[in-house]
């Protein structure tokens, strides 16, 4: 006789009490990718040496899968649903202001970011900082309603609530960029900040990403902490979907034990990154520093991995042992 533990099945779609306005936009980033994708192919011009059409693209993808996220955590929650209607809504509200920008400065032939050439664009690029700072504020007040609400199993509500977290501090690394360079200091050209570091925005980048092959940039570091949100919690429902093969991973706390081990490996890899960034390298251009700590930070990793997988196998071992004398 087995003794297999098992916890709730992850909320259904259906059950869920999704956040209309967030699908909305969600639906609208769907048009709006079209559109980019429709862009790059007809449209050849470029801005800072990216296709003009890439930055509503990305962006456009990016919103959506936060979008439908965010709708779906906050159907989740049982407690301070009235709150968490309007986080949404004016989340909802200033994403969309965000693309409007973007999207209106692409359609113009213009860079929406840190552009402060005429006081016109200094005014939209206001409107976007403020813009990012509001949801950017909604995620930290999301992630606490997290922390308040019954998600069920612990290393599902683990995930969940550290994934919130981690892109919480994710979207802040945006705010890195925001500050005048050095080089934009000595010589002013209408534009204070820069995603890169170490030289100007616009150099040699990755296909369609952009981020830059020859220095640091910062996108990289602010991209894989926002999307925790999505990584962390995918984490615990692949643990939770291998359960059903691997007897070990049937018992609770070795799946939530587990889970700290991807959270400690995501912030490692995202401090990483960002030390990365900040040194001006670029991130196919790793030093032996860098990829040593990379290396070290991975063999870590799949050693405390094994030992909890071990742990959970003689447990269940124990338990399975137990259940079949009586």
């Amino acid at each position: 006789m087995s003794t297999q533990s098992s916890s709730p099945s992850w909320p259904s779609p259906r059950t869920v009490t999704w956040h209309r306005p967030l699908l909305w936009l969600a639906l609208a980033m769907a048009a709006v990718t079209l559109v980019g994708v429709v862009g790059l192919l007809v449209d050849p011009r470029t801005l800072t040496g990216a296709p003009l059409w890439a930055k509503p693209l990305k962006f456009a993808v990016s919103i959506l899968i936060y979008s439908l996220t965010l709708s779906w955590l906050l159907g989740l929650l049982r407690r301070g649903r009235r709150l968490a209607w309007w986080a949404g809504t004016i989340t909802a509200v200033f994403l969309t202001v965000e693309m409007i920008v973007i999207v209106g400065a692409a359609a113009a032939g213009v860079t929406s970011h840190f552009n402060v050439t005429t006081p016109f664009h200094a005014a939209l690029w206001s409107v976007m900082a403020v813009s990012i700072v509001i949801v950017w504020a909604i995620a930290l007040l999301v992630a606490v309603l997290l922390f308040r609400a019954d998600l069920g199993d612990p290393a599902r509500s683990l995930a969940i609530r550290a994934g919130a977290l981690v892109a919480v501090a994710g979207m802040g690394l945006a705010f890195l960029m925001t500050g005048p360079t050095a080089a934009q200091r000595d010589s002013f050209q209408g534009i204070a900040g820069a995603h890169t570091v170490g030289v100007p925005d616009g150099g040699p980048g990755l296909p369609l990403l952009g981020w830059s092959t020859v220095a640091g940039d910062l996108r990289i570091p602010h991209f894989v902490g926002m999307h925790a949100l999505q990584a962390i919690p995918l984490a615990a429902l692949l643990l939770e979907l291998l359960a059903r093969r691997i007897p070990a991973l049937a018992e609770p706390r070795t799946r939530f034990r587990l889970i700290w081990v991807v959270i400690g490996l995501y912030l490692g890899v995202l401090a990483l990154l960002t030390g990365q960034a900040l040194a001006g390298q670029s991130i196919v251009r790793p030093d032996v520093v860098v990829v040593v700590s990379a290396v070290s930070l991975m063999v870590a990793a799949s050693i405390v991995a094994g030992v909890v997988l071990w742990a959970g196998h003689r447990t269940q071992a124990r338990s399975s042992g137990t259940a079949f004398a009586r």
